[in-house]
């Protein structure tokens, strides 16, 4: 973890510094709202990473201490627009869970154990205490707050003219990205609390990844996951270079402390696709394959397909680092990055992918911190974007019937934790969140720590 002088300062200190920032930024017109050149400019005077990573900390760390106690917790991933309309009725209670991975884990970048925990355990509490399942798998979504006894809420809304609750049928599947996420998060927890209950249960869902997504077709992986509600719900066979890149770090990260040679095998499987998915002649990875799990899908170009290798896989990283260049040539847009090729808008949580990248390939990153401290909300989060809706040029789920996937300019949980993660200089795919070189001789022997049964 690196780490700058403002560790050391005063909360008050911290706070006259984050107060600085946005006074200036808020001194140039619409800075908050899409002008990074203007905020990089009113922000000269002060460190716009060192704002960013304290003020990010605080917003993350805040929202936990918000719901009352300490226990289990899942945490909304949007708030509504101040002055805006209020949050649609699909995510107006959820807490999705690769969200709240990233938070759990910038949450212990920023050395908030405590808060982080708690966000853990909500995991936990999904992983074992299903209203359906008990093999291992997690729900892409629960409802937000606080995680009561007995079965884990799922989130949902009531249509009052239909006079019927709804719940998306995205949100109550699970995607295997999202589980190897939820993955990350545990061991992250394990490594810093040592409590063997993370440990076990990271364990149990990276062994349903293994049982229930891997796919020897050729190209082999590990496909979707699953949509739709229990108890049938629909397999989905597309293979993601970012959801085996998911699934290659907790697989990797996961054999340190278990000696099953199941999940070097994992491991090895999810890298050799990722390896397959490169581009040599653009110098970018495909974003994976059609619904056949056979026919690359190679067309669209997906920003975080293209970085995320780069920072899961150090030892590889130095054949693939041209993805940095087109990722700028193709995805950058407004001192920004976007989502796709020919990007609409700023996708904030890209452009601190891109930064944390940017640094651990000793590139300057300079540039993106005002940018992304341009999109905070007065609440301390960062918004999706600055634009009303950016698009992926991707579909929710195979019952979409137009590329229904898109951002809207709403503040944003993941966006939040993954420009912590990039002004700390966390690497969320490694143990210890080694950056860089660091990463490359990063021991791969088991580890023999004493676990804890807090």
């Amino acid at each position: 973890m690196q780490r700058t002088t403002a560790g050391k300062r005063s909360r008050a200190a911290r706070k006259r510094l984050i107060d600085a920032l946005m006074t200036a930024m808020l001194a140039t017109p619409l800075a908050l709202c899409a002008s990074p050149a203007s905020a990089a400019a009113a922000a000269a005077a002060v460190d716009p990473r060192e704002a960013l990573r304290e003020s990010g900390c605080q917003a993350l760390t805040a929202r936990v201490a918000a719901i009352p106690g300490d226990g289990p917790v899942m945490l909304a991933s949007y708030e509504a627009a101040p002055g805006g309309q209020p949050l649609p009725g699909p995510l107006q209670q959820s807490a999705f869970v690769y969200d709240n991975a990233l938070a759990g884990i910038a949450l212990i970048a920023c050395g908030q154990r405590d808060a982080a925990r708690r966000v853990a355990d909500g995991v936990v509490a999904g992983v074992t205490r299903d209203r359906h399942y008990r093999d291992g798998r997690i729900r892409n979504a629960y409802r937000a707050g606080a995680v009561p006894q007995g079965p884990v809420p799922l989130p949902g809304w009531w249509d009052d003219k239909a006079k019927r609750w709804y719940e998306d049928r995205y949100q109550v599947g699970t995607a295997t990205g999202n589980v190897a996420w939820a993955a990350l998060l545990l061991l992250a927890a394990y490594e810093a609390t040592h409590a063997q209950r993370y440990l076990d249960t990271a364990r149990t869902m990276m062994a349903w990844i293994d049982k229930e997504t891997y796919n020897a077709d050729a190209p082999a992986a590990f496909v979707g996951g699953y949509f739709g509600h229990e108890p049938s719900p629909q397999r989905q066979g597309w293979k993601s270079t970012e959801h085996n890149v998911d699934a290659y770090a907790a697989f990797r990260w996961l054999s340190h402390y278990d000696p099953d040679p199941r999940w070097r095998t994992g491991a090895d499987r999810a890298r050799r696709f990722v390896e397959t998915m490169w581009q040599p002649g653009e110098g970018r990875f495909a974003i994976g394959t059609r619904d056949d799990g056979r026919t690359l899908n190679a067309a669209p170009s997906a920003l975080d397909a293209s970085l995320w290798p780069l920072i899961a896989i150090p030892d590889a990283a130095g054949n693939w680092q041209r993805a940095l260049d087109w990722a700028r040539s193709q995805h950058g847009v407004q001192g920004g990055y976007g989502f796709n090729a020919n990007p609409d808008g700023i996708w904030t949580e890209g452009t601190g992918q891109a930064a944390l990248v940017l640094r651990a390939s000793e590139r300057d990153a300079a540039s993106l911190w005002p940018v992304l401290m341009a999109q905070r909300a007065p609440s301390g989060l960062l918004f999706a974007t600055p634009e009303a809706r950016i698009r992926t040029g991707l579909q929710i789920g195979p019952d979409s019937k137009t590329d229904d996937f898109y951002y809207f300019h709403l503040p944003h949980l993941g966006a939040t934790a993954w420009a912590v993660l990039a002004a700390v200089g966390w690497n969320p795919f490694q143990p210890g969140g080694c950056l860089g070189r660091r990463c490359d001789a990063a021991a791969t022997a088991p580890r023999s720590d004493n676990p804890s049964k807090d």
